[in-house]
Parts: structure tokens; C-alpha cells; sequence
């Protein structure tokens, strides 16, 4: 392995919003990256788990994927789309790993301190559960990619809002963290040019196209923010954003996101380059689907 290599755990709330699909095929066509595996939240976590792993065999790739909470702290209602999984057959015969989410993510930090990311892009349970379980996590994980919050308003984002709670203990915990909110992530659209490009990519192409169109459907749209892969690149191509300096985020009762400098070690993304952000995401999501 590279001494230039990033080994990323990927936690997703996959199956929603087609971006943590795409999210995954970023990483998968990214050649620096070893993706060490992946935790599954909020909701069906056994059902979004078995569609990681249906989608990183379509890339002729193995990787261990874990199911992990499926409810947030407080047991709030957990939303739904309904859409999740549909496109696929037999999904039930994905073999997917057992046990504790949490307790995955300690295992693997602990065996290699700071030399492990985690990119957040779902609801931060479990995470929250992994730094309640063992001080160690704090301490051992490199830094935490998140896609979550607004920072340009009073709007709570979906992956705060959906735990709030997790994510004030996620924030207040002293890990180091990039996290890049909606003011950013909705600067970049993919339309349908991009779709045709995933699409002629092979199996894992075809599979992106449906499950983008299937979400645009959902949204009556004909583009869609890839929110999810955008958190990615921070940490893959950090040359195409801006970042604040370290400071703290306050995560209010309703998942409302406050930057405050100083006095912490997170820092927000504050701006990006959407034209060639959309150009590498698609880069590497078509190479993904080449490759297998």
C-alpha cells in the first residue's frame, strides 16, 4: 500500500437520496483510496447494507459492509422515501456482515491510530455510538468527512435534523472534522449529460442511471445535488474547496447548524468550484463502473 493511500470507512444512510450511492462509486473509483468498509443507519439498515454490497459487486469489488443503528438516539420517527432498494432483485441474498456497527468502527480505528477517516454522509448515530461506547475512538480516528448541516441559515439540514442529538455529541466530541453543509453541496447540479455519461459505464453505470432517475422522479426534478459525493472530494481534491479555520459547530434541539470560530477542531467548508466538481465526480464514478 502507498504511503499516499486514504483508508476511509464510509457510513450512509444509502437508499434515500441517490447521492450516497454515488458517494460510494466516487470512492470506489478513487485508485488512493482503501475503503476499509462501510456501516449502514437510520431506518432498514439491513436492507441499505445489502444494496452497498449489491452495488460494490456490480464495481467487481468485495468489501465488508455492516448494518448499524436503525434508530436515532431519541427513537424519533425515522423518514422513509418507500423507493429504497426497489430497483433491484433478490436483494435478501446479498451477504452482508453481522454484529455492531459501533463497535466495527472502534475495532478498525484501534487497530490503526490516526490513520483511519470515516466519511459521515447519513444521520451520526452511529457514530455517536461508537465515541459513547470507547473514549478510544476520539482519540484513534484520523478526522470525520460529514455531510450535514447549513451554515448560511437557520434551516436545520435532513442528517442533523434526523439526530440531533448524535450529532452534539459527534461535534462536541474534540475529533478532528470537515463538514460541508447545503449553502455548498446544492452549488453543483448533475443533469442528464452526466447521467449519460455513469450510464455508459458499464453495470454499475446502469444501475447509478436508474437509481438517479428514480430519485428525480421522487422529486418530480430532471437534476439532482450529489450532496454525498461532494463530502467525499473534500477529503479526495481538497484543492477545489475553501475551508474555514478550526473552530466549534453547535447543533441546536431541532438539528439547526452553528459554526462558532475558535475553541474546537472542525472546520466548515465555505466554498467550492462546482463546474469542476461536477466534472471529478463523474470522473471517477465512470471509472468505478469501467473497472468492473
Amino acid at each position: 500500500m502507498s504511503s499516499s493511500t486514504m483508508r476511509v470507512i464510509f457510513d450512509t444512510d444509502i437508499g434515500s437520496d441517490v447521492d450516497d450511492a454515488l458517494a460510494l462509486a466516487v470512492l470506489l473509483g478513487s485508485p488512493e483510496v482503501d475503503l476499509v468498509g462501510c456501516t449502514t443507519v437510520y431506518g432498514d439498515t439491513l436492507l441499505r447494507a445489502r444494496l452497498a454490497k449489491r452495488l460494490v459487486r456490480l464495481a467487481n469489488r468485495s468489501l465488508t459492509v455492516i448494518p448499524g443503528a436503525a434508530k436515532t438516539l431519541t427513537d424519533r420517527p425515522v423518514w422513509w422515501a418507500g423507493h429504497e432498494g426497489r430497483l433491484f432483485t433478490d436483494l435478501e441474498t446479498e451477504a452482508v456482515g453481522s454484529g455492531d456497527a459501533a463497535a466495527y468502527l472502534v475495532e478498525q480505528v484501534s487497530r490503526a491510530p490516526g490513520q483511519v477517516d470515516v466519511v459521515a454522509v447519513g444521520p451520526l448515530t452511529n457514530l455517536a455510538n461508537a465515541l459513547t461506547a470507547s473514549p478510544s475512538f476520539a482519540r484513534d480516528v484520523r478526522h470525520l468527512w460529514i455531510m450535514g448541516g447549513r451554515f448560511d441559515g437557520p434551516e436545520p439540514e435532513h442528517n442533523l435534523r434526523c439526530d440531533p442529538e448524535a450529532a452534539a455529541i459527534v461535534f462536541g466530541s474534540g475529533v478532528p472534522i470537515t463538514v460541508t453543509g447545503l449553502e455548498i453541496t446544492t452549488t453543483v447540479r448533475m443533469d442528464a449529460a452526466d447521467v449519460a455519461a455513469i450510464a455508459g459505464a458499464g453495470a454499475l453505470g446502469e444501475a447509478l442511471k436508474a437509481e438517479i432517475e428514480q430519485w428525480w422522479r421522487f422529486w418530480n426534478e430532471e437534476w439532482n445535488s450529489p450532496h454525498d459525493p461532494i463530502t467525499v472530494l473534500s477529503l479526495l481534491v481538497p484543492d477545489l474547496f475553501a475551508f474555514s479555520p478550526e473552530g466549534r459547530v453547535e447543533v441546536g434541539a431541532d438539528g439547526s447548524s452553528t459554526f462558532v470560530p475558535g475553541g474546537g477542531r472542525t472546520r466548515v467548508t465555505v466554498s467550492g468550484s462546482p463546474q469542476p466538481i461536477a466534472r471529478e465526480i463523474v470522473r471517477r464514478i465512470v471509472a468505478a463502473a469501467t473497472t468492473a
